[in-house]
């Protein structure tokens, strides 16, 4: 009778842990940037079944598409929805259309749809328009008294997300310092982050170091592979990612702010490009997205900030086929606009080996990868379960059998 309840009781904390296991893969996190400026991608209720199988729940758009927020309704799936740049000197100069567009783009899809913030303008100080610069902060705040209005100043925050020319020094990290002529503008800027509790956006692409000197900048280091890594004080970095997270954060504490957390809105790496894009290749996207998003999975923090998760939003979801400029900008997509992926990589699992070589492999929570279209969250989500079960269904028979 003492062997029995004993099986029974093992057997039991095996279930458990089966379910554990299962609730852990499917809580895991990472962001991913929606990016429309093409004429061939799906629907966007095929999107939000493409997004469910692959357990990712936090989704960035560039604008507040009404098809795509009705699309995810009742998904749990969390939403940076944006105000364009155009939008910036109206709403900066008169508050009601800052309520207007809140009222047309925020209050028909919540509850259903879960918005969580607001980027007010995308890149403002990297195109010289100081005009534009300095009706930022107004523009934001008057988003966010828009929101306070009507109930939702505790749901929805604010911010904005900037490009790296915001920065005038970034390595080494402590050194981090932003660039003197946006001063103005960026001190209540961070003032208003301060107050409101919202994060500031950062745009980093390592991709682009690596391009413009891939004799100086090694390859390992800018792909989270082994490298001995860069040393600034007391402080290693074995990648360029996480020194110029820090880099942010040195910058604003420079202003006298140490509390604002910095997310990075967008960061990613192009599968393909034009003859003198160096590194722009299947085996480098694969290695480089792969290895961070298996990072993101273990809740790892930078250097300066080890207990503070890498908060990330890979860009991007899909190739889009009418983006200007070089190749290299049509080509940063996890997925082909057919839904079959661009290329295969490990993450999300954070026992998960890192993709070294370059090629990747298939992690277990984001195993959606294989040459077949992932338009099946059905088919996927069996398929998760079946790894689960095949990790446990040794231990259920070695428990049974004892």
């Amino acid at each position: 009778m003492e062997h029995r309840v004993s099986s029974s009781l093992l057997l039991l904390c095996l279930l458990v842990a089966f379910f554990s296991v299962e609730t852990v893969l499917a809580q895991q996190k990472f962001g991913i940037n929606y990016g429309q400026i093409a004429n061939n991608l799906p629907d966007p209720t095929r999107v939000a079944g493409l997004l469910q199988s692959m357990n990712v729940n936090r989704v960035k758009l560039y604008d507040a598409d009404p098809k795509v927020l009705t699309a995810f309704a009742n998904t749990g799936v969390e939403f940076i929805i944006a105000v364009g740049n155009e939008n910036i000197q109206t709403m900066a100069t008169n508050p009601s259309a800052a309520r207007q567009w809140v009222s047309q783009h925020v209050q028909p899809f919540i509850p259903a749809t879960r918005i969580t913030c607001i980027t007010v303008g995308n890149e403002v100080f990297g195109n010289n328009d100081m005009g534009m610069a300095a009706n930022l902060v107004p523009a934001m705040q008057a988003v966010h008294d828009a929101l306070v209005a009507v109930g939702l100043g505790g749901q929805v925050t604010v911010s904005s997300a900037h490009s790296a020319a915001v920065l005038a020094s970034s390595f080494p990290p402590s050194s981090g310092a932003f660039q003197e002529s946006f001063a103005p503008y960026i001190r209540p800027l961070l003032e208003f982050h301060n107050r409101s509790g919202s994060p500031f956006l950062f745009n980093a692409y390592p991709f682009f170091a690596y391009k413009g000197d891939p004799a100086t900048v090694s390859l390992p280091y800018v792909l989270f592979q082994p490298n001995a890594g860069v040393r600034d004080g007391g402080l290693v970095y074995d990648n360029m990612l996480y020194a110029q997270i820090d880099a942010v954060y040195a910058a604003m504490k420079a202003m006298g702010h140490t509390g604002i957390p910095v997310t990075i809105s967008e960061t990613g790496w192009p599968s393909k490009g034009e003859e003198d894009e160096v590194g722009a290749s299947v085996p480098n996207a694969a290695a480089y997205n792969g290895n961070l998003m298996q990072r993101v999975a273990m809740g790892q923090g930078t250097p300066l900030k080890p207990n503070v998760p890498v908060n990330v939003f890979v860009f991007a979801l899909f190739n889009e086929n009418m983006k200007p400029g070089p190749a290299s900008e049509r080509n940063y997509g996890l997925f082909y606009p057919n839904g079959s992926p661009v290329y295969a990589i490990s993450a999300g699992s954070p026992g998960a080996s890192g993709s070294g070589s370059g090629g990747g492999s298939v992690g277990r929570a984001f195993d959606p990868y294989s040459s077949q279209s992932m338009f099946s969250s059905a088919v996927r989500r069996r398929t998760l379960s079946l790894w689960t079960l095949l990790l446990v269904l040794p231990m259920l028979s070695a428990a049974l059998w004892r």
